[in-house]
């Protein structure tokens, strides 16, 4: 069990939730499904990164030592405050306490080769402090914002490298949560990425990074290093 990581409002109160698992999201960007030469489903691609993998988005980014390319991968993260199984589109989007930003670390050499061995991607994903996410927004305070679609952007170095909507989704959060919690409950404290836009890249020691939500909630971390 993560002890350490606690979900957090941006108003620096606790959600008072469990800390859950991290339910992840592939290919739900059409331009990202096309940049790392995938195809695209019927069905979204679910895997999961357990509660160890959480940390602050404003610590110290520790770049894992088993892998030698470790990419960012910036997305919308979805907070559970109710629990969801076999949930209605009605329903999911109520059960949702907040929203944030997160970075899905992927260690993209082990991943290619997990990939061509046809074997889970969890070592290339679900290593420790692999997501990074930011204090949640109160879903009552991004209601009119939800409902027009989310915009969020990652700058690294000053530079920007990814930009996303949420109405360019595949799936869009409500069909997600919808579609996730008929295979699977969802309970209060779990978290849902939802997956990231094209311009992926790699991290490397001392890199800035700085998240951005609706153009007016800005996060900022930095790269430290690789871990011992």
């Amino acid at each position: 069990m993560n002890t350490t990581y606690k979900h957090m409002f941006l108003d620096g109160k606790t959600a008072g939730l469990p800390t859950g698992k991290v339910v992840c999201v592939g290919r739900n960007y059409h331009e990202h499904v096309r940049e790392l030469q995938n195809r695209e489903g019927e069905d979204p691609v679910l895997f999961m990164k357990p509660t160890a993998a959480l940390v602050p988005f404003q610590d110290p980014v520790q770049l894992p030592r088993h892998g030698h390319v470790c990419h960012f991968e910036t997305e919308i993260a979805v907070l559970i405050g109710e629990t969801l199984q076999d949930a209605s589109p009605g329903q999911v989007l109520r059960a949702v306490a907040g929203y944030a930003g997160a970075l899905d670390l992927t260690l993209r050499d082990v991943q290619t080769r997990l990939k061509q061995a046809g074997h889970p991607w969890e070592l290339a994903k679900a290593f420790d402090r692999s997501c990074p996410i930011t204090p949640f927004i109160r879903s009552d305070e991004l209601a009119a914002d939800v409902a027009t679609g989310l915009r969020f952007s990652l700058h690294v170095n000053g530079v920007l490298r990814q930009e996303g909507h949420t109405l360019d989704m595949i799936w869009n959060p409500a069909s997600l949560l919808t579609k996730i919690s008929g295979y699977f409950t969802l309970y209060p404290g779990d978290v849902v990425l939802t997956g990231t836009p094209a311009g992926v890249g790699p991290l490397a020691p001392a890199d800035r990074l700085a998240l951005t939500i609706q153009d007016r909630y800005h996060f900022a971390t930095q790269v430290a290093g690789i871990s011992a």
